[in-house]
């Protein structure tokens, strides 16, 4: 059966209806150019038709991308150097912007992501960038956002990820950090010297108004010391007791006084006694010797 004239062109013409067809995704978006002409609203979701040859749609994902900012270089203002890597959130709420305003958007913002970091960074000391993280990434969202609104991209957050420092730099600080809490320590043994002098002071007048505190004292003292496998005892004695002692001991034994003037004249007698006796022979102690053994030759 021969093909007529008509069935080509139903043929042709179902073949151009289906060359602009378009379905769009929930989340995208669809920004039509009909020659090269914004033509005015992006398109929803659902299924859209496009003049084939004419019309050119532009697909926009509109959910938030996470993008990696790579490790950048940065010198602080303290003058350290260090790596920064951070992960930059953002999603497109202008469709025909990001299309018409930019080439790229995605390359576009992670480059100017990159320089931003390093502009801030600088900016700022490195105790700052440790310890204030918080509001260097609220400064890093402000700015990029403020000079990507006109591609139509919306910034929603920036992270610092990680801090690499220099091998100096980290003993540096772990030496700092070491000090610091070695101090902390020393403050808190005097606290504690402190309050246990003034804890023993208010015992000591207590003590004080009553005397046989001390010796209950000292028997909590031994059994703290009696502990198990201990051989060592040890018996504390009053100070007042030793005293008494030696008074007693004083008064049994008295001391004899003896006059200097006559304990002058028998150290002098002494001495010249010393001193008139002849020296002894050694030949007579000899013969001393002999006459005692009573043998030996003479």
């Amino acid at each position: 059966m021969p093909i007529g004239p008509i069935s080509i062109a139903i043929v042709l013409l179902l073949f151009f209806l289906l060359a602009g067809v378009r379905v769009i995704k929930e989340y995208e978006k669809g920004v039509v150019l009909r020659l090269g002409s914004y033509t005015g609203e992006p398109k929803g979701a659902g299924v859209t038709w496009i003049i084939p040859g004419i019309d050119k749609m532009f697909l926009v994902d509109l959910r938030v991308v996470a993008r990696d900012v790579p490790p950048q270089d940065v010198i602080t203002r303290d003058n350290v150097s260090i790596q920064v890597n951070a992960v930059l959130y953002f999603r497109v709420v202008h469709p025909e912007r990001s299309i018409l305003k930019v080439e790229n958007y995605l390359y576009a913002t992670s480059q100017y992501a990159q320089t931003t970091l390093r502009a801030i960074l600088g900016q700022v000391e490195l105790d700052d960038l440790l310890a204030d993280r918080e509001r260097i990434n609220q400064e890093l969202q402000e700015v990029i956002d403020r000079h990507t609104d006109p591609w139509g991209v919306k910034v929603t957050s920036v992270e610092l990820k990680h801090v690499d420092l220099p091998q100096e730099m980290q003993r540096a600080m772990a030496r700092q950090a070491e000090a610091e809490r070695y101090r902390r320590a020393k403050v808190i043994a005097a606290e504690g010297e402190h309050q246990a002098a003034s804890k023993l002071q208010s015992a000591a007048r207590i003590i004080e108004k009553a005397p046989a505190a001390l010796t209950l004292r000292y028997l909590q003292t031994l059994q703290e010391i009696a502990v198990e496998n201990n051989s060592t005892t040890v018996f504390p004695i009053p100070i007042e007791m030793m005293q008494a002692f030696q008074g007693s001991t004083s008064k049994v034994m008295p001391q004899v006084k003896v006059d200097p003037s006559e304990q002058a004249d028998d150290e002098g007698e002494a001495s010249a006694t010393a001193r008139s006796a002849p020296a002894a022979d050694p030949n007579d102690t000899l013969l001393a010797m002999r006459g005692e053994g009573g043998s030996g030759p003479v």
